[in-house]
């Protein structure tokens, strides 16, 4: 599925972090202050964290990028969805593989497709990818 990243200029929420795993824990708390604040519900809060958990795990783990680059998460919560973005510099397109019962990675962009009302990756502007979902209420 695919769809263009939010333009730059998109009246928008975002945030950079550092490609390191403490950033996963630290892109779920920043999302669960702001949404709160905007007094979304808590279903909606739950999975958009969750969502957003595998997705920053997905460009710590597997965007093979020189260090010091970071990831972007942006987001756009609108009366009809919630849109989440992680943007990080790789090209390398993220693959849904099937996981053993046993496997303890593997799960994250199931995880994705299952709960997410949409979901794709889109190139960015300037290098790397944007892996977004959206969420309706």
């Amino acid at each position: 599925m695919t769809s263009r990243p939010l333009p730059a200029d998109h009246p928008s929420e975002h945030w950079r972090l550092p490609r390191h795993p403490r950033s996963v824990g630290r892109a779920r708390q920043r999302l669960r202050q702001e949404l709160t604040a905007k007094r979304i519900s808590t279903d909606m809060l739950a999975t958009a964290e969750l969502l957003l958990s595998e997705l920053v795990t997905n460009a710590v783990q597997h965007a093979h990028v020189p260090p010091g680059r970071e990831i972007q998460v942006r987001y756009e919560l609108s009366d009809s969805h919630l849109r989440v973005e992680v943007a990080d510099a790789s090209d390398e397109q993220p693959e849904q593989c099937a996981a053993d019962n046993d496997d303890e990675r593997g799960r994250g962009l199931l995880l994705v497709d299952a709960l997410a009302t949409k979901w794709g990756v889109s190139p960015r502007n300037i290098i790397g990818k944007v892996v977004w979902f959206e969420l309706r209420p």
